[in-house]
């Protein structure tokens, strides 16, 4: 799928250390995403207490960097041992960012790197008044299930090929490159 994104927009996976731009992002999201994304209201602390245990060992996030500032971030979390091959995802983009391609690239290369683990069934849950989510998960070929004021969006994945997988390693050298050319930016401005 093509990404059209704002201009000096860059998705790439999140590394352990960026936890500290994942939490400003998070509390950056206004209340009707933060409702969204946490399923229900949350305080500046629960936010930056999930920040903060988010990027682990068994998460791939991915993140969209518009001039450096991450915007929009999708997660990818195996649901564990009792759904093998099973995995959910979720997304957010800050208010201003939303409706400009942030969550088609995100969910995209979610997508891509859950058929590249081998992940079969990926799960989406999200709040009955999420229109938008629904539509994003729409668009993907979610299957779409209602129950009692939530939705839950299922995308069936292939099985990984060369071409995937060689799909992968490009955009991740894409974004090496591009988080480490944003790296020098900043110690150069300091």
């Amino acid at each position: 799928m093509l990404e059209v994104l704002p201009e000096d927009a860059v998705i790439r996976k999140l590394w352990i250390g960026e936890a500290d731009q994942y939490r400003e992002h998070l509390l950056r999201l206004d209340l009707p995403s933060r409702r969204s994304l946490f399923g229900g209201a949350v305080s500046d602390t629960y936010v930056a207490n999930y920040a903060n245990r988010a990027l682990t060992l068994d998460a791939i996030m991915h993140g969209c960097f518009i001039n450096g500032v991450l915007r929009g971030a999708a997660e990818l979390r195996p649901l564990g041992a009792h759904l093998p091959r099973q995995a959910e995802a979720a997304l957010s983009v800050e208010k201003p960012w939303q409706s400009h391609g942030v969550g088609s690239a995100l969910l995209s290369r979610t997508l891509l790197t859950a058929r590249n683990r081998g992940f079969q069934l990926l799960h989406m849950a999200c709040l009955r008044e999420n229109v938008r989510m629904q539509q994003l998960a729409r668009k993907f070929d979610a299957e779409l299930s209602f129950d009692f004021g939530s939705v839950v969006g299922e995308v069936e994945s292939s099985r990984p090929t060369p071409l995937s997988l060689m799909r992968e390693w490009v955009t991740d050298g894409h974004g090496l490159a591009s988080a480490m050319l944003e790296l020098q930016s900043r110690m150069l401005r300091a």
